[in-house]
């Protein structure tokens, strides 16, 4: 969908300081069951109990992965975290020395506002809306944003407005995203930058900000769920009419926009697409750098205690403490990644005994690493760990925009009628089969099922705010066979996920449960009863993939006897 503006000429910051992006026209498909992006592939009569590589949604035939294209890299000498934090830096200043002299991919932009000029008697400056993308280096976003202000010669702030209940998360993403910001807040303030934490609503805040600052323009990250889209589409429209709204994908590492304009069908569909453009967008980022305009000293700080006691969501599932909050915090955990688990990935990712994952899922949904920069390390590795480097980048460039890319283009990126017409028909065909036992969403909840592999996922999931991304799959299939119909499976996962999980409520979530549940992004597999030609999953075949007995003991799954 479209969200105001004309088609614009290539940018330049030239004749009154306009930004001149081109609007690139998006399409949402008018999806639904009975239509199907893409003749479905011939049925695959393999054994079904044999599953991807990958360890996230995906056809078993698709074994492919990305292209890393960009210049050759070897392994960097750094032997300690601080120095990894170092050769991070050194590589920012090595592509430029600021976002001013670095050569910026216009197409991450567009403009969404039919305003295009910037007043530069707005003497506010230039604003960051920080929403998806909640980190102060590696964002193109706010990188843009200076670029922006450097030119214009004007303040930079950067706004995140919080409000006090987002769809099922709870006080346990609540408390790893503010205490993000409260180091987003501290690099601001290092660099000149301002930071402000507006509680309520961004279109009721995010206007009156503008209004009172004499705010000049506004540069939004992308995120492709409806509610974002929505909180962009209000701010358009609420924002004074001679202030510009521009977007920036700084999610993505090829802006979605740039790799398709339509759902594309499965991975295989979308890699080339993707792989023909690393080249141009799988760059190393300038530094943010210290604003030479403005003066953030003496300003008050934010008022953090305020924010929590304003907050309304769930607060029985608080946080846990493997996973610290933040840019550093997720710069550890890549470090730790890079230099002792990638050697093990491509071979051990399905196990979900062994130590082999990035476990990065957590601050990249909440933004406070960039997939980009994740890309950029693990690549240095490719001549030690090739196999393991590429499946990676695989994962996390061509199967992570891929979700994009369906809950954009797929209004019904939550409910059956986002599927396939293959796959909604043959769960159709097999809604009145027998479900024996059913379970209802409190015993799935509280790990009360006869199957002590499953119940030892759900509390994996419950204590530490994640699953195991083979396992995550497993249990959202039993939770088909489980539960009264389909759609209920669907609202069932999709809950326990977004309640759960610290990577829940993002595309990724979204797409694994429908992968699971509706075969999206997958091909129709061996009929049988409840599934139909829905990708089946068994207790005995994770039993061939790892040690499900360890698993067990380390979580503490029992056997529970249905209660009648």
């Amino acid at each position: 969908m479209q969200i105001g503006g004309s088609l614009r000429s290539p940018f330049s910051f030239l004749g009154g300081f306009r930004i001149t992006f081109q609007l690139l026209p998006m399409k949402r498909n008018k999806s639904n069951a009975a239509s199907s992006a893409k003749k479905r592939p011939k049925n695959n009569e393999r054994s079904s109990s044999s599953t991807s590589k990958s360890s996230g949604s995906g056809s078993g035939s698709d074994e492919e992965t990305v292209t890393i294209t960009p210049e050759k890299k070897t392994k960097p000498n750094y032997n300690s975290f601080d120095q990894f934090l170092s050769h991070i830096q050194e590589q920012r200043l090595k592509a430029a020395p600021n976002i001013h002299e670095f050569a910026f991919r216009k197409k991450r932009v567009r403009v969404l506002s039919s305003a295009s000029d910037v007043n530069e008697q707005y003497k506010g400056g230039v604003v960051y809306w920080m929403s998806r993308d909640a980190r102060v280096q590696d964002n193109w976003a706010l990188l843009f944003a200076q670029r922006l202000a450097l030119k214009l010669e004007l303040p930079l702030t950067v706004v995140y407005c919080l409000v006090p209940k987002f769809l099922n998360a709870t006080l346990r993403h609540y408390k790893f995203m503010l205490g993000g910001l409260q180091e987003v807040e501290r690099q601001c303030r290092e660099l000149n930058i301002s930071f402000k934490l507006l509680l309520g609503p961004a279109v009721e805040r995010l206007p009156q900000f503008v209004n009172d600052e004499q705010i000049g323009a506004v540069i939004c990250d992308f995120a492709p769920l409806r509610l974002p889209r929505q909180w962009v589409e209000d701010v358009v429209k609420a924002l004074p009419a001679n202030v510009p709204l521009t977007q920036v994908d700084a999610h993505n590492v090829v802006p979605l926009w740039v790799t398709s304009e339509k759902q594309e069908y499965a991975a295989r569909t979308i890699r080339n697409k993707i792989n023909s453009k690393l080249s141009e967008y799988l760059t190393e980022f300038p530094p943010l750098i210290k604003h030479a305009h403005g003066n953030v000293k003496g300003s008050h700080g934010v008022d953090w205690t305020a924010a929590h006691k304003m907050l309304s969501c769930d607060m029985s599932v608080d946080a846990v403490e493997w996973a610290q909050p933040g840019y550093t915090s997720a710069c550890k955990q890549l470090y730790d990644f890079c230099t002792r688990r990638l050697r093990l990935f491509y071979d051990k990712r399905n196990d979900p005994m062994a130590d082999a994952l990035s476990g990065l899922s957590p601050w990249l949904h909440f933004g406070q690493i960039s997939a980009q920069r994740c890309v950029l390390e693990v690549s240095r590795y490719k001549t030690l760990f090739k196999a393991s480097a590429e499946a990676f980048c695989e994962e996390a460039i061509v199967r992570r925009e891929l979700a994009d890319n369906f809950c954009y283009y797929n209004e019904h990126y939550d409910n059956l009628k986002g599927l396939h017409s293959w796959a909604y028909e043959t769960l159709q065909t097999h809604r009145k089969d027998k479900r024996s036992p059913c379970y209802t969403l409190e015993e799935l909840e509280q790990s009360r099922t006869y199957d002590d592999l499953w119940n030892s996922a759900q509390l994996q999931l419950v204590k530490e705010g994640k699953m195991h991304g083979f396992l995550r799959m497993y249990w959202a299939k039993k939770i088909l066979e489980w539960t009264e119909t389909p759609e209920q499976a669907l609202e069932y996962s999709i809950l326990l996920n977004d309640k759960y999980s610290l990577d829940g409520r993002d595309p990724n979530g979204y797409v694994g449960c429908m992968w699971s549940i509706g075969g999206i992004h997958d091909q129709g597999w061996k009929e049988r009863a409840i599934f139909g030609k829905i990708r089946y999953m068994n207790y005995q075949g994770c039993k061939r993939k790892f040690d499900v007995n360890a698993f067990v003991m380390r979580y503490g799954g029992k056997v529970h006897k249905k209660e009648n």
